[in-house]
Protein backbone atom coordinates (compact mmCIF):
# COMPACT_ATOMS: atom_id res chain seq x y z
CA UNK A 1 0.00 0.00 0.00
CA UNK A 2 1.22 3.89 -1.07
CA UNK A 3 1.04 5.96 1.84
CA UNK A 4 -0.69 9.48 0.88
CA UNK A 5 0.00 13.12 2.76
CA UNK A 6 2.59 14.78 4.13
CA UNK A 7 5.49 12.84 5.97
CA UNK A 8 6.70 14.45 9.35
CA UNK A 9 9.75 15.59 8.22
CA UNK A 10 8.04 17.31 5.28
CA UNK A 11 5.92 19.41 7.52
CA UNK A 12 8.73 20.05 9.74
CA UNK A 13 10.63 21.56 6.44
CA UNK A 14 7.68 23.62 5.40
CA UNK A 15 7.60 25.23 8.97
CA UNK A 16 10.99 26.14 8.94
CA UNK A 17 10.53 27.93 5.18
CA UNK A 18 7.84 29.53 6.46
CA UNK A 19 9.05 30.81 9.83
CA UNK A 20 12.31 32.03 8.28
CA UNK A 21 10.61 33.86 5.52
CA UNK A 22 8.20 35.72 8.29
CA UNK A 23 11.18 36.46 10.32
CA UNK A 24 12.98 38.07 7.50
CA UNK A 25 10.18 40.07 6.45
CA UNK A 26 9.29 41.39 9.84
CA UNK A 27 12.78 42.77 10.13
CA UNK A 28 12.31 44.28 7.30
CA UNK A 29 9.30 45.99 7.85
CA UNK A 30 11.00 46.80 11.23
CA UNK A 31 13.58 48.39 9.35
CA UNK A 32 11.59 50.25 6.87
CA UNK A 33 9.18 51.27 10.04
CA UNK A 34 12.44 52.65 12.05
CA UNK A 35 13.93 54.85 9.29
CA UNK A 36 10.35 56.43 8.36
CA UNK A 37 10.59 57.18 11.83
CA UNK A 38 13.92 58.73 11.49
CA UNK A 39 12.60 60.57 8.44
CA UNK A 40 9.76 62.10 9.97
CA UNK A 41 12.24 62.99 13.25
CA UNK A 42 14.52 64.93 10.47
CA UNK A 43 11.90 66.58 8.64
CA UNK A 44 10.06 68.55 12.13
CA UNK A 45 13.26 69.31 12.98
CA UNK A 46 13.95 71.08 9.43
CA UNK A 47 10.49 72.31 9.64
CA UNK A 48 10.67 73.90 13.39
CA UNK A 49 14.27 75.37 12.41
CA UNK A 50 13.21 76.87 9.66
CA UNK A 51 10.16 78.59 11.44
CA UNK A 52 12.14 79.75 14.33
CA UNK A 53 14.62 80.86 11.94
CA UNK A 54 11.69 83.32 10.70
CA UNK A 55 10.86 84.83 13.22
CA UNK A 56 14.13 85.19 14.90
CA UNK A 57 14.68 87.13 11.54
CA UNK A 58 12.02 89.56 12.87
CA UNK A 59 13.36 89.96 16.25
CA UNK A 60 15.86 92.97 17.46
CA UNK A 61 18.61 91.74 19.49
CA UNK A 62 19.38 94.91 20.95
CA UNK A 63 15.88 95.35 22.12
CA UNK A 64 14.84 91.79 23.05
CA UNK A 65 18.06 89.89 23.91
CA UNK A 66 16.30 86.83 25.24
CA UNK A 67 13.58 85.89 25.21
CA UNK A 68 11.06 82.50 24.55
CA UNK A 69 8.09 82.17 22.54
CA UNK A 70 5.43 79.63 21.14
CA UNK A 71 5.04 79.34 17.75
CA UNK A 72 2.50 76.67 16.96
CA UNK A 73 3.65 73.73 18.34
CA UNK A 74 7.50 74.94 18.68
CA UNK A 75 8.80 76.58 21.69
CA UNK A 76 11.54 78.90 20.35
CA UNK A 77 14.15 80.23 22.90
CA UNK A 78 16.67 82.86 22.16
CA UNK A 79 20.01 84.48 24.15
CA UNK A 80 21.45 87.02 22.35
CA UNK A 81 25.50 88.15 22.96
CA UNK A 82 26.88 91.56 21.20
CA UNK A 83 29.64 90.94 18.72
CA UNK A 84 29.65 94.34 18.29
CA UNK A 85 28.36 97.04 20.60
CA UNK A 86 25.81 99.21 19.29
CA UNK A 87 27.47 102.45 17.75
CA UNK A 88 25.98 105.60 15.82
CA UNK A 89 25.05 104.62 12.80
CA UNK A 90 25.69 107.48 9.24
CA UNK A 91 23.10 108.53 7.57
CA UNK A 92 23.31 108.91 3.77
CA UNK A 93 24.86 112.06 3.03
CA UNK A 94 27.57 111.19 5.37
CA UNK A 95 26.68 112.67 8.75
CA UNK A 96 25.53 110.99 12.24
CA UNK A 97 22.41 108.69 11.63
CA UNK A 98 19.02 108.44 13.83
CA UNK A 99 19.98 104.98 14.87
CA UNK A 100 22.53 102.91 17.14
CA UNK A 101 23.39 99.32 15.38
CA UNK A 102 25.43 96.29 16.63
CA UNK A 103 25.86 92.98 15.49
CA UNK A 104 24.76 89.87 17.60
CA UNK A 105 25.10 86.41 17.43
CA UNK A 106 21.89 84.87 18.26
CA UNK A 107 21.87 81.53 19.85
CA UNK A 108 18.56 79.77 19.34
CA UNK A 109 17.04 76.75 20.56
CA UNK A 110 13.87 74.94 19.40
CA UNK A 111 11.87 72.50 21.46
CA UNK A 112 8.74 70.87 20.87
CA UNK A 113 5.74 71.03 23.29
CA UNK A 114 7.18 68.20 25.55
CA UNK A 115 10.46 70.07 25.84
CA UNK A 116 12.42 67.54 23.73
CA UNK A 117 15.23 69.50 21.98
CA UNK A 118 14.58 69.41 18.02
CA UNK A 119 17.32 71.74 17.06
CA UNK A 120 20.14 74.01 18.19
CA UNK A 121 21.66 76.89 16.06
CA UNK A 122 23.07 80.44 15.85
CA UNK A 123 22.60 83.41 13.51
CA UNK A 124 24.08 86.67 13.27
CA UNK A 125 21.52 89.40 13.64
CA UNK A 126 21.96 93.78 13.75
CA UNK A 127 20.27 94.90 16.36
CA UNK A 128 18.86 98.74 15.80
CA UNK A 129 17.88 101.68 18.17
CA UNK A 130 16.63 104.93 17.04
CA UNK A 131 17.97 107.52 19.39
CA UNK A 132 17.75 110.60 17.23
CA UNK A 133 14.76 111.96 15.71
CA UNK A 134 14.59 114.12 12.43
CA UNK A 135 15.53 117.91 12.61
CA UNK A 136 12.18 118.69 10.12
CA UNK A 137 13.42 122.59 10.88
CA UNK A 138 16.39 122.05 8.15
CA UNK A 139 14.26 120.39 5.44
Amino acid sequence: MKAQGFSLLEVIVALVLITSTGMALFSWMNTNTMSLQRVQFVQQRNIATRNALMYINTINPLQNPQGSTTLGSYIVNWNSKALEPPKDGMAHTGGQGFYQVGLYEVAVEVQDLDKQVLANFTVREVGYLQVRKPNLTDM
